[in-house]
């Protein structure tokens, strides 16, 4: 025999299920992941007036402030770009016609570029002639690195310069990608312009 109770159950049971078949079936699914908008200002440069061993042309949307890390020396710089807070890191060597001290920086830059290797998909290595016609290294550093671009510059003898894009920051790469792209002009503006002094 049946309750009551049960007929009552099997009756709102049933007239939840007419109800719900007459219209019309919608699915649900998460909102695709979103990113910040990012303005990108047209490039605009300036040339370097400080007092350095060499001089560049930089973005007129940022600012180059001396390198304050304990191990910094005199020449190193940080180009710093407040609005999208990342910033190109300037490490500047004498080879003073020292072979062996060209090897060291050199070797000392596929060290620091390396150490991307735990957390970068791939390293890829071109071989740049500048408009001025000196040769630089570039390293792109694809993946979720802080890092996405090092070079290096010399004259072979005198001069040695290193450079890395930073971004201090957790955001993925991808989020960051036309920011990457618009500093990797800056840098190349940078290398394009640069004059030993």
């Amino acid at each position: 025999m049946i309750s009551k109770h049960s007929v009552l159950l099997l009756v709102l049971f049933v007239s939840v299920t007419i109800f719900s078949c007459g219209k019309e079936e919608q699915s649900y699914a998460p909102k695709p992941k979103g990113y910040n908008r990012i303005e990108l200002p047209a490039h605009q440069y300036q040339k370097l007036l400080q007092e350095h061993p060499y001089s560049f042309e930089f973005s007129k949307y940022a600012v180059v402030v001396p390198d304050t890390f304990p191990m910094a020396e005199k020449d190193w710089v940080f180009i710093n770009y407040p609005q999208f807070k990342a910033s190109i890191q300037l490490t500047y060597k004498t080879i003073r016609n020292d072979p062996k001290r060209l090897s060291d920086f050199i070797n000392d830059t596929y060290k620091l570029t390396s150490k991307h290797q735990i957390r970068a998909s791939s390293i890829q290595e071109q071989r740049v002639l500048t408009q001025s016609g000196k040769m630089a290294m570039l390293f792109k550093i694809e993946g979720d690195v802080p890092s996405p671009y090092q070079f290096y510059i010399t004259d072979s003898t005198t001069h040695f310069l290193r450079g890395a894009i930073y971004f201090p920051t957790a955001t993925k790469n991808d989020s960051l990608a036309p920011v990457i792209d618009y500093l990797q002009k800056d840098m190349l503006q940078l290398l394009n312009t640069l004059e030993w002094r």
